[in-house]
């Protein structure tokens, strides 16, 4: 998997800063833009989280390139519905002159000499049956039925940082599948480097220091029980950081 962060906008941080400002004063943008400090700056977005408060979030767009993932994965990154996408089209691209296709192999199977022959074979097969298929006068499109869900293939995509927080959250759990976990983990890595503090805290809601949850209510995960220990802890610890009384 190759996960680059094409475009985005600039300087995310101080422009949502400015964003959330813009809800509260009735000064002119440059004049609030010119008393937006680093420091104000990480205070409003730490309140904004707080708040739930996230409007502002989505005045900053992050577009990325993601090549070496599987068609499964693709499927699982389009219900983020909030977001623009661009993918290889298996309509166009012509697979007739290919010695091979590329395939994601799970790590299970990988590991596994008796299931990874099992999975090479079957995946050789379906490129020799396509190829038989338009030798036979069926049209590409038709004949890329038989493809499987393990078929490589490469996306352009955009969401803003509120979207971003709800596909972290999400896909950043351990329980996301393995492939769309590893690439909302690069796609975090990412972000950070452009706006650190608006993703500061971004990431499996489990992990959040001052609120945490879990939003799979799974007492089965090996995070379940820290957390819940997290959050009793935070509930006995009153906004200035002492002891509440009992």
């Amino acid at each position: 998997m190759t996960l680059l962060l094409l475009r985005h906008t600039p300087d995310p941080d101080r422009l949502v800063a400015l964003a959330a400002r813009r809800c509260y004063s009735s000064r002119a943008a440059e004049d609030i833009e010119e008393h937006l400090s680093p420091e104000e700056i990480a205070k409003l977005l730490d309140f904004l989280r707080q708040r739930n408060h996230l409007s502002p979030f989505e005045h900053a767009d992050f577009t990325f390139s993601a090549d070496g993932i599987s068609r499964a994965l693709s499927h699982q990154l389009v219900r983020h519905r909030i977001a623009s996408y661009s993918q290889e089209s298996q309509r166009y691209v012509n697979y007739m002159k290919a010695k091979q296709l590329s395939y994601i192999v799970p790590p299970t199977i990988r590991q596994n000499p008796e299931a990874l022959k099992i999975f090479s074979e079957a995946a050789d097969k379906t490129l020799d049956a396509y190829r038989a298929m338009v030798d036979a006068g069926v049209s590409p499109e038709d004949a890329r039925y038989i493809f499987p869900n393990a078929i490589e293939t490469k996306f352009v995509f955009t969401l803003n940082a509120r979207s971003l927080f709800n596909f972290f959250e999400q896909r950043c759990c351990l329980k996301a599948q393995w492939e769309i976990r590893q690439l909302a983990f690069d796609m975090l890595k990412e972000v950070r480097k452009v706006a650190p503090m608006i993703f500061k805290n971004a990431g499996a809601p489990c992990q959040y220091a001052n609120m945490p949850y879990c939003r799979e209510n799974d007492i089965s995960c090996v995070q379940y029980k820290s957390m819940q220990k997290r959050i009793k802890d935070n509930e006995q610890t009153d906004s200035r950081g002492t002891e509440k009384k009992p």
